[in-house]
């Protein structure tokens, strides 16, 4: 294996300090980031790492070639509301043995995961390597990737678990340095998991590793628990779930192997997730380190305000882009991108709509400006330095603005350099147009005018200017009547 740098640096959460990424192979990068809990719809705070981590992986790709870069990005679907679902929904034909319990649960996530896939892919992010799903790393695989059961299994062997009351629990004073990643006092770490946690822990920062289910919730089969199940008047095997933590550590091992390059995530993931991750990861292969370079995005706020459901700012990646909650208006995915883009990865955003307003402005310039050229050529050498100094975005999107003035000055070199970046970056610059939907979207304006309801009407027409469709009216020469046109215009 190789070690080399291509001049990327990145600031390593582990260490505090932006170092020079060099990877463990460079013929194979490998990147692991954590995704969604496919619960719901995934909200404008869960499009940031999404966005984020698909420029590094870009560049990544660039510096590296893109048959030797590995990205994985997970699925979460074992959550224990989720699972409450599945049994409410699928129950009967569980209990039947008509559905397994994937089966059960994947039908209720099904939903959740291809609309997060809908909307990451408007966002102009490209799909990651491998998207395993959690539940799919519970048990033992005929493949013998790395699963949750033999991880938590080995933590026990290796003196880092132990079993109480039907739970596994990971034993964090077996760990000298647990906390490297967060820095937080002793006296502030406290388990965190995604299911209940009682208190028959020998430190209060244990975490759970494994829950013990009741014949009423969803489970698998488990290695541990027969005791408590017993006691409980239960007969059978046991059943178990796995904690929330121990799902990454199985499915980036089972990827990426024991020590990898990046993983990443957001702020909010630091503690207890990726300390908790660290802490399994090394205790069960004895590695010292689980990944080498650690990074995490910043908080995002939406109009000056934390997103909450109780303040009523809490908006998915679906309504920004299919309705008019945000702003009384949709938004285009690129917009979302570009102004998710704008702010450094490691500081706060504060999501506004004039900051979606100032995104589509720039938007439009830079393809009019790159619209002028006779192709694309290559990423210029200025923004790959930029986005090389930390995914430093907004000093690329500078070297953006200065070739779009130089294209709109007539360089048309300039031009084609503007256009193959702004492809890099993830950006549409095709003109091409669904004319059938720009047809429907005018007779529908045409039938406003006609009821004299000009607010709709105007909408319609900024909404297509918005894409890039510039609506000229007139009149039928020979009847007289309205007649709308249209061009594509930046």
């Amino acid at each position: 294996m190789t070690r080399e740098t291509k001049g990327l640096r990145l600031t390593n959460t582990l260490t505090r300090a932006k170092e020079d990424f060099s990877p463990i192979d460079a013929s194979n990068v490998r990147m692991y980031v954590c995704g969604p809990t496919v619960y719901d719809f995934a909200h404008i705070g869960n499009a940031r790492p999404v966005i984020v981590f698909d420029v590094l992986y870009r560049l990544l790709r660039h510096l590296y070639g893109a048959d030797h870069v590995t990205y994985v990005r997970n699925i979460t679907d074992v959550d224990d509301k989720i699972n409450a679902r599945a049994l409410r929904d699928f129950g009967d034909d569980i209990a039947a043995d008509k559905l397994t319990l994937n089966d059960a649960i994947r039908r209720v996530t099904e939903k959740t995961a291809d609309q997060f896939h809908k909307d990451v892919k408007a966002l102009g992010c490209l799909p990651p390597t491998f998207e395993p799903r959690a539940t799919e790393f519970v048990l033992a695989r005929p493949d013998g990737k790395t699963d949750m059961v033999s991880l938590i299994q080995s933590l026990i062997e290796r003196g880092h678990a132990y079993e109480a009351a039907g739970e596994v629990l990971f034993d964090t004073a077996s760990m000298p340095d647990y906390g490297q990643l967060s820095k937080r006092p002793l006296d502030e770490q406290q388990a965190g998991a995604r299911v209940a946690v009682d208190t028959h822990k020998k430190n209060p920062q244990d975490f759970v590793l494994w829950k013990l289910s009741s014949p009423e919730e969803p489970g698998w089969d488990s290695p541990w628990g027969q005791e408590a199940w017993t006691t409980a008047g239960w007969t059978g095997k046991p059943k178990g779930r796995p904690g929330w933590h121990i799902e990454c550590s199985a499915m980036s091992a089972a990827y990426l192997g024991e020590v990898f390059d990046i993983h990443g995530g957001g702020l909010d993931l630091i503690f207890p997730h990726h300390e908790n991750e660290i802490a399994q990861s090394r205790c069960a292969h004895g590695t010292s380190v689980m990944a080498n370079y650690w990074l995490h995005n910043g908080f995002l706020q939406v109009e000056g305000q934390k997103m909450s459901k109780s303040l009523g700012n809490f908006f998915t990646i679906h309504e920004l882009l299919e309705t008019e909650n945000f702003g009384g208006r949709e938004w285009s995915g690129e917009v979302l991108r570009l102004a998710m883009l704008m702010t450094h990865y490691r500081e706060p955003i504060d999501f506004a709509v004039r900051k979606l307003e100032e995104a589509e402005n720039t938007l439009r310039k830079w393809k009019r400006a790159a619209d002028l050229a006779e192709g694309s050529a290559a990423v210029p050498d200025e923004v790959i330095a930029e986005l090389c100094d930390d995914l430093s975005t907004y000093s690329a999107f500078q070297v953006l603005t200065q070739l779009a003035g130089e294209a709109l000055e007539g360089d048309k070199a300039a031009a084609a350099s503007l256009r193959g970046a702004l492809e890099f970056l993830g950006f549409d610059v095709s003109a091409e147009v669904d004319k059938a939907a720009v047809d429907e979207a005018i007779a529908a304006r045409l039938a406003f005018i006609r009821d004299k309801n000009w607010g709709e009407a105007d909408r319609i027409r900024d909404e297509l200017l918005a894409r890039g469709v510039q609506l000229k009216d007139g009149k039928d020469p020979a009847s007289g009547e309205r007649i709308t046109t249209w061009e594509v215009k930046r």
